[in-house]
């Protein structure tokens, strides 16, 4: 596997790995009717501000991230590679990368995306209530958990 940066070629293929393993995300918690596209939400939650590396395995991609110096923001891997070590490697790049403390948030009832986090070194740190980033007529609960940063 390669973790590469992202470039503006990876859109369609990052278009549609969110797609679908948003609907699974979704799903998990719940929250099926959330439902919107990449396409939709882009723009509005500043995709393209984070910094973004993608996954490919034969030249294909696979999955992708998105953060900050301090936040993971998006990871999304690919349904069909799923429990391959997709996530988990993304997330490891990330914070070699920033080398510092680093938060995510997820899902109530996504109890798969939480164990991917936790493989990866992240602690669930707490909770918190509110509305959907980009589709704010849904409220959720997520899980917020830390990461100490990469030594």
């Amino acid at each position: 596997m390669n973790i590469r940066p992202y470039t503006a070629e990876d859109w369609d293929r990052v278009r549609q790995i969110h797609d679908a393993a948003r609907r699974d995300e979704l799903v998990a918690a719940g929250l099926e009717e959330a439902y919107l596209t990449l396409e939709q939400t882009a723009e509005n939650e500043g995709f393209h501000d984070y910094a973004i590396r993608v996954a490919v395995v034969g030249g294909q991609v696979i999955g992708f991230v998105a953060f900050t110096g301090e936040e993971l923001a998006w990871l999304y891997v690919d349904p069909d590679a799923y429990g391959q070590g997709v996530g988990t490697s993304l997330i490891r790049a990330a914070l070699l990368e920033t080398r510092a403390p680093m938060t995510a948030e997820v899902l109530d009832g996504n109890a798969a995306a939480i164990a991917v986090y936790r493989k990866a070194g992240f602690q669930i740190v707490g909770s918190e209530q509110g509305v959907m980033p980009g589709n704010e007529s849904f409220r959720v609960s997520v899980s917020v958990l830390r990461h100490p940063g990469a030594a």
